[in-house]
């Protein structure tokens, strides 16, 4: 049975395992509303590629534009594996404003993503892009998302006793 809840769902994909399990997530959602799935994946270049420096700079831009569509290879891979129907979508720029730019126009109606992907350092509980498309589609868009946290996970703390964490 069907659901048409959901006609258009975006998978935001960074290669990191926690977005894996967003790709997991809305396969999962995307099976029972029969809805087609964008896969996303948005490749930062400003931030890591200064104006200033600019030796090789088309040459890194190049490189990760490749890395770009090998993560989107393999995650369009899984989705077709699943029987769902997919299309990949290759970006450039910021990742959270290409995002939720790429769902406003293209009839969106979830955007799944993960709260901590390779960058997970840069905030300790959401991802800096995951805040951003959670922030603008509260204030702005109305596109409902789904967060994807990872599991449990042991840390190690300076005392060497173990903390027991759980993403939320």
């Amino acid at each position: 049975m069907t659901s048409n809840l959901y006609r258009n769902i975006v998978i935001a994909t960074d290669g990191s395992a926690n977005s894996m399990k967003a790709i997991s997530r809305g396969i999962e959602v995307a099976k029972v509303s029969g809805a087609t799935v964008h896969v996303i994946h948005v490749v930062d270049s400003p931030s890591i590629i200064s104006d200033v420096w600019t030796a090789g700079k088309d040459m890194i831009h190049e490189m990760m534009m490749s890395d770009g569509k090998k993560i989107l290879s393999k995650a369009k891979k899984t989705i077709e594996d699943s029987g769902v129907e997919v299309k990949d979508v290759l970006l450039d720029g910021h990742p959270g404003e290409e995002i939720i730019k790429f769902a406003e126009r293209n009839n969106i109606d979830l955007i799944v993503m993960g709260t901590l992907g390779k960058t997970g350092l840069e905030k300790f509980l959401m991802g800096s892009v995951a805040e951003k498309v959670v922030r603008h589609s509260r204030a702005l868009s109305r596109i409902p998302v789904t967060l994807v946290a990872g599991g449990m996970r042991n840390l190690n703390n300076p005392c060497n006793s173990m903390i027991h964490t759980k993403a939320i």
